[in-house]
């Protein structure tokens, strides 16, 4: 299964579901609005070298006219797409993988770097999950080195505006709820195949800075040194690829989950620790059987707990009508979003609702 048919089916299990109307201005907390000429609105693409000269241009063309910021672009350096987004006036940045990665070089020289589980069971050969699930440990220095490597090889384009960090986290030890079903888990509790990482850098790493072996924590699920020790990794790998992509003069954004309190708990990420220009949270409201209402919800602790701006990211697929897209929308921006970041298809009528509502 890929990525995208992984993200459809887990919307697919949450579709359907009763929604509620906008959050009520009277919040004990209200969020700031954001002020409407200053956001910005991005879009998750890739790149499709089976397109013609005229056919590229014209797709980036297009989503400038719908009134998109720039878009946040998978598949490499392509010089080709580079320039036609650059043409149609988007900022472009470069959309990578981060901590789950599947590199050749990866695999042939360093399969010690993927990721254990806490029952033995390594994502070089045995994933949990989708056989994309691909993860490496933000605690080796290698691994640091290697990432950063790849951010600057980015960076230092001419035609990139900055580097948008995806999957930069530790594998889910807990899914989203609408997937338990379909994977034939229960997740209350953290299970053993999916809890990481327990590899021997780890595991070394964690014993020289506390003197224990995590393998031997009775509850590593409760245990505060192990948890923040996954979390303080993943923010030191992110400082050291924000460095290098400010070096080079460019912004750096990540996509991230719901919140912060939600991803500390399900991927061991503390992003609003981490020195960001911007993130797309992927507020997949279908992922957690939430109704639309929910993306305001998330919007609104997201900017109290972090320093820069909140794009709340919206997979389309989940809004069963235009409707219900437009009270996405509104929700984003009454509970203070920077703006928006859209994740698959987005039909005529659902372009027209967004021209309208960022109007």
């Amino acid at each position: 299964m890929n990525r995208r048919d992984f993200l459809k089916a887990s919307a697919q299990v949450g579709m359907g579901l009763g929604l509620s109307g906008l959050a009520s201005a009277a919040d004990p907390e209200p969020a700031p609005i954001f002020p409407a000429k200053k956001r910005k609105f991005y879009a998750w693409t890739g790149n499709d070298k089976k397109a013609s000269d005229a056919k590229v241009k014209e797709k980036y063309r297009a989503l400038k006219a719908h009134g998109l910021t720039g878009v946040m672009l998978g598949g490499g350096i392509d010089d080709r797409e580079f320039a036609a987004v650059r043409e149609a006036g988007l900022e472009l940045h470069t959309w990578m993988w981060t901590t789950n990665r599947a590199d050749q070089w990866i695999r042939d020289h360093h399969p010690d770097w993927y990721q254990v589980s806490r029952s033995g069971k390594s994502c070089f050969d045995q994933p949990p999950y989708v056989d994309y699930y691909r993860w490496i440990s933000p605690v080796i220095p290698g691994v640091q080195d290697y990432l950063s490597e790849r951010v600057d090889e980015l960076a230092k384009h001419e035609a990139v505006t900055g580097v948008h960090l995806d999957y930069v986290r530790y594998p889910d030890v807990i899914l989203p709820r609408a997937l338990w079903e379909k994977y034939h888990l229960d997740q209350t509790d953290e299970l053993a195949d999916y809890d990481f990482c327990y590899s021997k850098h780890t595991r070394d790493a964690f014993k020289k800075v506390s003197g224990r072996d995590p393998l031997e924590i009775e509850h590593p699920d409760q245990d505060q040194e192990w948890l923040h020790f996954r979390y303080d990794s993943v923010t030191k790998l992110v400082k050291r690829l924000a460095k290098t992509a400010h070096g080079r003069g460019k912004v750096i954004t990540a996509a991230v989950f719901p919140t912060p309190s939600q991803a500390r708990k399900i991927c061991r990420q503390d992003w609003d620790k981490w020195p960001l220009d911007g993130a797309c949270p992927m507020i997949y409201h279908s992922f957690y059987n939430e109704p639309v209402s929910w993306i305001g919800d998330c919007v609104r602790e997201n900017i109290h707990a972090a320093s820069f701006p909140i794009y709340a990211g919206l997979y389309m697929p989940a809004f069963q009508n235009p409707s219900e897209f437009r009270e996405g929308l509104k929700t984003v921006f009454h509970r203070g979003g920077a703006g928006v970041s859209l994740f698959g298809g987005v039909g005529d009528e659902y372009w027209k609702v967004f021209e309208e509502e960022i109007a």
